[in-house]
C-alpha cells in the first residue's frame, strides 16, 4: 500500500515515535511525507520514504493531489486541533479528498493504531475490491 505520513509541528515527535513502534509493518510499504516529517521520520527509523516539499510550502497539497489520482492508500495526519494555521483550508481539501476516494486516514494515535493494526491483518485490502483499476 503507498501511505502518506503528514504532522503538525506539535505532533511531529508523536509521528516519529509512532513509527518507530511500527517500524516492521511500515517497512513492507510505499512511504511518502511531507518534508520535514518524512526526514525526521526517516533518520529516526531509516525507513525508504518518498519526500514532498514541507507542508507550508505546498506539501500537502502534492499529497493531496496523489490523492485524487489514486496513488494514495491510507493517510496517517497526526494534527493539532488546538493550534490555528493559515494553512486551515488546505487541511480540509486534504480531508474532503480522503472522504470523496475512500482514503482510510488517521487524525490522532488512537486512529492511527487501529489502522496500523488493520493493515497488519490485512484488513484494508477492500480498496481492490471497490477500485480493481488500481
Amino acid at each position: 500500500m503507498n501511505i502518506a505520513l503528514i504532522a503538525h509541528d506539535s505532533k511531529k515527535e508523536l509521528m516519529v515515535q509512532f513509527c518507530i513502534a511500527y517500524c516492521g509493518i511500515l517497512s513492507r510499504h510505499s512511504l511518502c511525507a511531507t518534508g520535514t516529517t518524512g526526514k525526521l521520520v526517516n533518520e529516526a527509523t531509516g525507513l525508504e520514504i518518498v519526500r514532498f516539499l514541507s507542508g507550508a510550502q505546498g506539501g500537502d497539497q502534492q499529497i493531496a493531489s496523489r490523492i485524487s489520482y489514486n496513488e494514495i492508500d491510507l493517510l496517517l495526519f497526526f494534527r493539532d486541533p488546538i493550534t490555528v494555521r493559515s494553512g486551515e483550508v488546505n487541511e480540509s481539501t486534504l480531508l474532503r479528498l480522503c472522504d470523496v476516494h475512500n482514503i482510510p486516514m488517521a487524525t490522532n494515535i488512537a486512529t492511527a493504531e487501529a489502522l496500523i493494526h488493520a493493515l497488519e491483518r490485512g484488513d484494508l485490502d477492500w480498496r481492490d475490491i471497490v477500485n480493481p483499476v488500481r
